[in-house]
Order: C-alpha cells, then sequence, then structure tokens
C-alpha cells in the first residue's frame, strides 16, 4: 500500500493530499451514526489522512470533530491530537450580508473555535453568497485581523473564481487555497482560474472529486434514476451530470473510468480521484468518506499512477462534454437556477433553513 502523499499551503501548513470530507455528516444527509463515526476518524488519522474539511453551516459536524480531537488528547496524548489539521469555512448567511457585524464575524471564529475544541483554526475559507449585498472586504478583514490574533493560521476562499478572489489579493490578502468543485465531470476550474492561482500562489483543495458517490462502481451499467433522492447532495450531483450531458455518455466514462481501474487493479473511484489530484494547482481531493469502511478504497488512490494512455482515453470521453461551463460555482451561485434553487442560505441563524425550491419549480 502506497504511503499517503501530503502538500503545503504555506511553509508551516502542511495537509494530506486527500482530506476527509464531513459534508455528509451533516444533520440533512440522512442518518449519521454520530459514536462511530467519531471513532472512525481516528482509522483515518492512522492510516495518515490527516487533514479534516467541515464548515461553521455543516449541522454538528464541527462539534464531532471537537469531541474526536478531546478524545485523542485524553487517550493518546496532546502530540498525536496536534496531527489532526482541520479546515473549517466562514459562511455568513445570505440574509445577514447587508448588515453584518464585525463583531458578528468574530462570533462565528469564536463559535468553531469552541466546538473543534481549539486555540487555533488551521484554515479558514470564506465565503460570500452575493458579492453586491454588505462589505465582503470588511468581513474578511476580520479574519485577516484574527490571523494576527493568533485565532486562525490560514485564509482560503471557497467556491469563488477569479473575478471574485483577484480584488482580494490585489488588496494584500494572504489566500493561500480555493475549495472548489473539481471532478472528471466538473472540470470549471481547469481554465483561468488554473491559470490566475498559479500566478497567484493559491492551490485547489477539491470537493466533488467522486460526484457526491456517483463516481464509483455503483452506478456502473444503472439506468437513470432522475432526481429522487434522500439528501441534496446527490441531488446536486445529478444536476452536474445533466451539464456533463446525457445519461448515456455519463455511463461511457464510468466505463472508461473501470476499465483504466482494472489495468491498475483498483476501483473507477481511485482513477477519479487520481485524475483531479494530477492537475495543475491542486493541492488535495476531498474525499467525503463516512466511516473507516471507507478507508481502503479511499487509499487506493495513492497505488495509481495514470499512464499517458490512461488520459488520452479519458480526454476522447470528456472531450464529448457538454458541461458544466463558465466560472467556478456560477450556475449554482444563480439562485433561479436549478443549482442555486437546491440550496440552504441561511444555516447559522436557521439549521433548518429551507431550500428555494426544487429542480422543477419554474424559475
Amino acid at each position: 500500500m502506497s504511503l499517503v502523499e501530503t502538500a503545503h499551503l504555506s511553509a508551516d501548513h502542511a495537509i494530506s493530499r486527500v482530506i476527509k470530507g464531513c459534508w455528509q455528516l451533516a444533520g440533512d444527509h440522512g442518518p449519521v451514526d454520530r459514536k462511530n463515526a467519531v471513532a472512525d476518524m481516528e482509522a483515518f488519522l492512522d492510516a495518515g489522512i490527516t487533514t479534516f474539511d467541515c464548515a461553521d453551516i455543516y449541522t454538528g459536524v464541527e462539534e464531532m470533530i471537537g469531541d474526536f480531537i478531546a478524545e485523542l488528547r485524553r487517550t493518546r496524548g496532546s502530540a498525536v491530537a496536534d496531527q489532526v489539521c482541520v479546515h473549517t469555512k466562514l459562511v455568513p448567511d445570505l440574509a445577514r450580508l447587508p448588515d453584518l457585524r464585525r463583531d458578528e464575524v468574530e462570533a462565528i471564529i469564536d463559535r468553531s473555535l469552541q466546538r473543534l475544541q481549539v486555540d487555533r483554526l488551521d484554515l479558514v475559507q470564506f465565503y460570500w453568497w452575493d458579492m453586491q449585498l454588505g462589505n465582503a472586504v470588511d468581513s474578511l478583514g476580520v479574519l485577516k485581523d484574527l490571523q494576527a490574533k493568533g485565532k486562525i493560521g490560514s485564509l482560503g476562499t471557497t467556491n469563488w473564481d477569479v473575478a471574485d478572489m483577484d480584488p482580494f489579493v490585489q488588496d494584500g490578502f494572504d489566500i493561500v487555497s480555493a475549495q472548489v468543485q473539481y471532478s472528471v465531470l466538473d472540470r470549471r476550474p481547469a481554465g483561468n482560474l488554473a491559470k490566475w492561482a498559479a500566478t497567484n500562489g493559491v492551490q485547489f483543495l477539491c470537493y466533488g472529486t467522486l460526484a457526491g458517490g456517483f463516481l464509483t462502481e455503483k452506478w456502473l451499467d444503472k439506468p437513470d434514476p432522475g432526481f429522487a433522492f434522500e439528501n441534496r447532495s446527490l441531488i446536486k450531483y445529478r444536476l452536474i451530470i445533466d451539464e456533463f450531458g446525457p445519461w448515456e455518455r455519463f455511463q461511457a466514462l464510468l466505463a472508461t473510468l473501470k476499465a483504466i481501474g482494472d489495468r491498475h487493479g483498483v476501483s473507477l473511484a481511485a482513477v477519479a480521484t487520481r485524475y483531479v489530484l494530477d492537475q495543475p494547482q491542486v493541492a488535495a481531493a476531498i474525499v467525503g468518506a463516512r466511516y473507516a469502511r471507507h478507508l481502503p478504497m479511499t487509499l487506493e488512490i495513492f497505488d495509481v499512477k495514470l499512464t499517458e494512455q490512461d488520459r488520452l482515453e479519458l480526454d476522447q470521453i470528456l472531450q464529448q462534454a457538454n458541461g458544466p461551463a463558465g466560472d467556478v460555482f456560477a450556475l449554482e451561485r444563480d439562485r433561479n437556477g436549478r443549482h442555486g434553487r437546491i440550496m440552504k442560505y441561511n444555516l447559522n441563524t436557521k439549521p433548518d433553513d429551507q431550500t428555494f425550491g426544487s429542480i422543477n419549480d419554474d424559475a
């Protein structure tokens, strides 16, 4: 078994190149065995997956990771607990953007510190739903001040493209990372954003690399399920498949990934993730493995090196794709569109916030 690869977002910020994504542990993604989920985090850490991704708006998840860190301190000591690197986010509610106060921003950070039971947040990734509302510069400035106070290590962004990030970088903000949706299905970051990131020292932390589980053997040779799913994650990525092309093209992609995986003795999911890790500016892939039983398949990612032939076969399928096209998160940011209507926009103050509507609602 290969060792887990590592990367550096800055000189003193090392991460595992696979990050344990924890969105699927949030309250509206189906039943979660909290006790086992917390216990299984230790297996990921011991395997070398030291980095965990969460957010202030992932209901209950910061608390789970905090319990895990506290239990490590109690049973194995601070040296082991300090190996855990946590990336969280600050996503102010859409309804609060026009009048969000500086003290409220700091209060959200203090709440994350308390939930995670740490003295410093390794990385805070910032998002602002609508740049036309309120003062995003001022709010990110608060995070810069909190960084100087020692409450925050590094600053990153999430779901922003060049037009969103460049003004901050030009204004002197030290942004080390951009969390973006990136997969063989969704290659929106590969264009102008990747070029800009290379010039400005920003690396990608990529979510959606397995499209919520669609890029696994589970869906190979299966009929189109439509949109009857039990959680928003599956609906979100089913919409991305629609952008990519018809279900038949998606099946051709799965078959190609499977054939490549068979040649290397790994799963198609490992091939899909390896493809993303090999792209310019990609520091890590965020993989949403809930429990330790998913760990062996996750570690296969480090057992495969794609060949030129592998890439040529994938490119033949990818060149046929209709999309997704445009800037990172542009589809999702359109609150009247199919992608935007399934989002929840006010989870900080309303954990039970409802979506704007279904994918079939009239715009």
